[in-house]
């Protein structure tokens, strides 16, 4: 074994990896182990990268332990735990130099195994499983935990809240309590008598504050329901299919009527993604507030109902949880490469909003809103996640909601305003913002009906091919879409931090979702380097105009996505004629979550070269 080298020791602010094999239990054990470390008040970003298969293909669970609060991943790993032979060589290699590598020793491993500038700290985990337990789930289980508490004692971590995670976890099963208590001392132990402690260290800090750890497809799902969403239809599929369940629980939980016990809510499971985007629609011609959970192949399948949404004006949202694609793709991997099917959705001219959030309370609060937007513009309304914001827990702030906010409706012509002698058209003009009246079906027994149909037809639904009718009808959905502009999320700015002389910077950059919080943390990065760059991160579709302004206002921005080809820099060129050489692209897509050094790294060696050119 090679000879550790010294390191500068570190607080509360490095990665750990664990490699581990698919359906080894290792899960719950990994997940202790971040959640003890924000027990101790230090913040955590965790990002679980796992096959598609069941069982048997190499997963990873990464760590960020950061007292700063960064959320993104940064890149690179500090500490690797080691526990798959079959990916030891990609794991050895992706440790910083410098780092530590932490393995079962159990059987003896030739040099050549190890990097010189790696310093290797051995558990013989299987033996001491061996010599404790018989069975052998009950040893592949245990040592799991095993090695949490050997991390423990080797990054300093208060064992008695793992501990109590323990109690937590198996509340009223005092066996199960006892024995993992044991195992985890077990690994405390061996630390304690054979080991020193390492020079990453995680001490008690006050950096978590009152932040909740949880899903974006809990926090859209939670969302949904305060959002007055009654029915969901959906066919299970990675990564959306947790939104649906949560969903589900919620409405088990939130709407039951005390009284009957009757629930008040419909949550149906068909047959597949066209059937079920066909109920959505239906529930919402009926005046229902409803939905469904997919992912890009979800959305392929159900483009004609979504046509038919667009084309016959009725409300309807879709979560849409991006993964790597095209075709079954990367199942279990993260994208953001649905952005220009899911905006132009359907055949011929059509363009549906798209909410952009960047984190579970985001997930919370634009769940919540599409439901007034679908209501309100009489459309789909796509709420854009991805595996990286839906599957992976983040710390984010409590979710807030004005208990006397009241659903948006929209224009709804009421019996009294029939009654009353209002004209009804359907698909009228009627104050020049696009959207019709409609009404619910029965409000009047003999006035506001009409014949809803995917056909052309006039402002009173009657069927027409007239080729003015069909213009005059099509240029008011586009005044529709101009009228989403102002109420969608608007953009949020960052001015680049600077003296007040030096004026706006030369150069912006353009980001949305889950790149959000590595962002963030590039940004910092930049300027600590004498970069000056104004960041825009995109919330919503249609651009808002001051997204646009911001292009204008700059000589470059930088547009960062996580996909091949660019789609949403392909978005701002189309929606806003922008000249494509002011807009480069930043593209990551590998179906990892991106990084902030990589972000970091390829602006900064754009603005670099710009500069070098520009001395030329």
């Amino acid at each position: 074994m090679p000879e550790a080298r010294p390191s500068e020791a570190r607080v509360n602010d490095f990665v750990v990896k664990f490699a581990n094999v698919n359906g080894s239990g290792s899960a719950s054990a990994n997940g202790l182990f971040a959640r003890a470390v924000m027990r101790m008040g230090v913040p955590v970003a965790a990002r679980n990268i796992f096959p598609s298969n069941i069982q048997g293909l190499p997963t990873w669970y990464e760590v960020r332990i950061t007292e700063a609060g960064h959320l993104g991943r940064r890149g690179g790993v500090d500490l690797m735990v080691a526990m798959n032979p079959q990916t030891w060589d990609r794991d050895v290699a992706e440790i910083e130099s410098g780092g530590f590598l932490f393995y079962d020793s159990t059987k003896p491993m030739p040099a050549s195994r190890f990097r010189d500038d790696v310093t290797v700290v051995g558990v013989p985990l299987t033996a001491m499983c061996n010599e404790a337990y018989e069975l052998p789930r009950e040893r592949q289980l245990f040592k799991n935990t095993i090695y949490v508490g050997a991390l423990a004692a080797l990054l300093g971590m208060d064992v008695a809240a793992i501990e109590a995670l323990l109690a937590e976890d198996f509340a009223g099963k005092d066996r199960l309590i006892k024995a993992n208590v044991e195992a985890l001392r077990m690994g405390v132990g061996y630390v304690q008598k054979f080991l020193a402690p390492l020079p990453l260290q995680v001490r008690h800090a006050d950096a978590v504050g009152d932040r909740i750890y949880v899903e974006g497809n809990q926090a859209a799902a939670l969302g949904a329901v305060y959002g007055g969403a009654t029915v969901c239809a959906w066919y299970p599929i990675t990564p959306s299919t947790s939104l649906a369940e949560a969903f589900t629980a919620y409405c088990q939980d939130l709407r039951v009527d005390p009284e009957t016990g009757k629930a008040r809510y419909a949550i149906i499971q068909g047959e597949d993604e066209i059937a079920s985007i066909g109920m959505v629609v239906g529930a919402g011609w009926n005046g229902c507030r409803a939905f469904t959970a997919t992912s890009g192949p979800g959305v392929s399948l159900m483009t004609e109902f979504i046509g038919l949404s667009y084309f016959a004006e009725i409300p309807a949202v879709i979560f849409d949880v991006q993964r790597g694609g095209p075709s079954t793709g990367m199942p279990t991997r993260t994208q953001q490469a649905d952005l220009i099917a899911a905006a132009y959705a359907g055949h011929g001219d059509t363009k549906h909003p798209m909410l952009l959030p960047a984190d579970p309370g985001e997930c919370f609060e634009m769940g919540a809103q599409a439901f007034d937007l679908a209501d309100r513009l009489q459309t789909t309304v796509f709420v854009m996640l991805d595996l990286d914001i839906g599957m992976n827990e983040w710390l984010t702030r409590p979710f807030q909601w004005d208990d006397s906010r009241r659903l948006d409706r929209g224009k709804v012509m009421t019996a009294e305003m029939l009654e009353a002698g209002a004209d009804f058209g359907r698909y009228k003009e009627v104050d020049g913002d696009g959207v019709p009246f409609r009404t619910y079906p029965g409000t009047h027994p003999t006035k506001g009906g009409y014949f809803t149909r995917g056909t052309s037809r006039n402002p009173y639904a009657r069927y027409s091919e007239e080729g003015a009718v069909y213009v005059d009808n099509m240029e008011r959905l586009l005044r529709k879409f101009e009228t989403a502009k102002a109420l969608v999320p608007q953009p949020v700015l960052r001015p680049a931090k600077g003296k007040a002389h030096e004026g706006p910077a030369r150069d912006g950059v353009i980001y949305y979702g889950s790149t959000s919080p590595a962002m963030d943390e590039a940004l910092e990065m930049l300027e600590a380097r004498g970069h000056r760059v104004d960041a825009l991160r995109i919330r919503a579709f249609p651009f808002p105009d001051s997204v646009l302004d911001f292009i204008a206002a700059h000589e470059r921005v930088f547009v960062v996505e996580q996909n091949r080809d660019a789609q949403l820099r392909t978005l701002l060129m189309n929606e806003g004629e922008v000249d494509p050489a002011r807009l480069p692209a930043i593209l990551h897509y590998d179906g990892t979550p991106i990084t902030a050094r990589f972000i970091a790294g390829a602006i900064a060696a754009r603005l670099t070269q710009g500069q070098y050119e520009a001395a030329e």
